[in-house]
């Protein structure tokens, strides 16, 4: 699909409002990143296209890294809340059904979560706004403003609910626009073809499954291509609401050749109506469309920051290439773009600023280079459907092993004294080449 760069806006002579910082986008990063940055003591001004509660097309699942960035953030997680605990993932493939409780580390909690995105992203919203956050809803931003004499992002330019052209001017941006980012592509930060892709769909259908206590993903998900059947590399889920409904999906990556001729939606229904009886995924008991969306992965956007401009989230292409986990990666790069600003934002020259704000990229990849350049390497062996159907068939029966891929493909690990699995995925990380 092409991408179609915004032309970026010169003129900053237009009346303007102004803030230490502007976040696009009250998505997981742009809400978590504002957060951190008004916790500071910065004014941050975070402008969304939409009007909350919005549909966000997503699995809902939360693991417990994404559970401990919303403890860190203060945010209540009861059950009375609405939010829906689970204790590990339940993988099926092959004939083999496994139940693998999520680590105990000191860590990350025990325990994942399930809350759907139509309001997921509004909690987060209202709770950077409680912070100090100014929120503005229904602003879509067009483009970012550019400084003629420095060249750099000095701002964006949105139009409002009314249709009314608006500037917005500050001394640094964060890209959280999601995976098509206007502002990348204007800068010229396109997407990187070396890097995988992937495509989720999913919808809701009233279930009695809906209370499950695990995360359940099925491994094989088969589809026929030119009259063949052929083992996709990906794999379906069903998480359960709470609410008497269950999240239905599947997610397959780029790395097989079939992945430019499947029909997703199609693909979905006939998995679904493979499912028992019993567990109602028929078409009279589907609450709403089966709706899709790009996963972009393993750093799939860089550079991370360019000329006054970071970018957060999956604008970045900040996805696990191992699970497909983009919330907890969203909020955790939105706390490390946080706290990056804040340091540069405190320097007396913009040399200095600069300086600290090329940082940025370099911290994530430390922090994941290297982990994600394995999921890379797992990408091409899954796109193998010998691989597959080897790995389904003799890994699942064996639990150390199932423990260990659950810690891999979750990043569950301790830092430091952790059991012999946490050491050795530390340590091929590390390294792993983290460009």
């Amino acid at each position: 699909m092409s991408q179609t760069a915004p032309t970026p806006v010169t003129d900053t002579t237009v009346p303007h409002e102004e803030a230490d910082v502007i976040v696009v986008g009250a998505g997981p990063a742009g809400s978590t990143a504002a957060h951190y940055l008004a916790t500071a003591g910065l004014d941050v001004l975070l402008l969304e296209k939409t009007a909350f509660p919005r549909e966000k097309v997503c699995g809902d699942g939360l693991t417990p890294r994404a559970v401990k960035q919303l403890v860190a953030m203060g945010i209540p997680i009861n059950e009375e809340d609405g939010w829906i605990r689970n204790r590990g993932l339940r993988i099926i493939g092959g004939g083999t059904r496994l139940e693998l409780p999520w680590p105990e580390l000191s860590e990350y909690p025990g325990f994942g979560l399930v809350r759907t995105r139509y309001d997921f992203d509004q909690i987060l919203a209202r709770h950077a706004v409680k912070t100090g956050v100014r929120l503005l809803e229904r602003t879509n931003v067009t483009a970012p403003i550019i400084d003629e004499r420095s060249n750099r992002v000095v701002g964006v330019q949105a139009k409002d609910a009314e249709g009314r052209i608006r500037s917005f001017r500050a001394p640094l941006v964060l890209a959280a626009d999601g995976n098509s980012s206007r502002l990348a592509i204007a800068l010229g930060i396109r997407r990187r073809d070396d890097r995988p892709m992937g495509v989720a769909v999913r919808t809701y259908f009233t279930t009695p499954r809906h209370n499950d206590d695990y995360l359940e993903s099925w491994l094989e998900l088969w589809d026929t291509t030119d009259g063949k059947q052929v083992l996709l590399p990906g794999y379906g889920w069903i998480f359960g609401v709470g609410d008497g409904t269950s999240n239905v999906g599947l997610g397959i990556l780029n790395s097989t050749p079939a992945f430019q001729k499947i029909d997703y939606r199609k693909l979905l229904r006939r998995w679904t109506q493979s499912m028992p009886e019993e567990w109602g995924f028929t078409e009279e008991n589907q609450k709403g469309p089966i709706r899709g969306a790009a996963l972009p992965m393993g750093f799939n956007r860089t550079p991370h920051y360019a000329r006054g401009m970071m970018l957060v989230g999956d604008a970045g292409g900040m996805v696990n290439p191992f699970n497909g986990e983009g919330i907890a990666y969203a909020m955790e790069a939105g706390r490390i773009a946080a706290d990056v600003a804040v340091q540069a934002l405190s320097r007396p020259t913009p040399r200095d600023r600069e300086r600290t704000l090329l940082r940025y990229p370099e911290i994530l990849r430390d922090t994941y280079g290297g982990y994600y350049t394995l999921g890379r390497y797992f990408v091409k062996l899954i796109g193998n459907p010998y691989f597959m159907k080897y790995a389904t068939k003799y890994g699942l029966p064996r639990p150390l092993l199932m423990r260990f891929t659950l810690k891999m493909l979750a990043n569950l690990t301790e830092p430091s004294h952790g059991d012999a699995l946490d050491r050795l995925i530390n340590g091929l990380s590390k390294i792993a080449p983290a460009s």
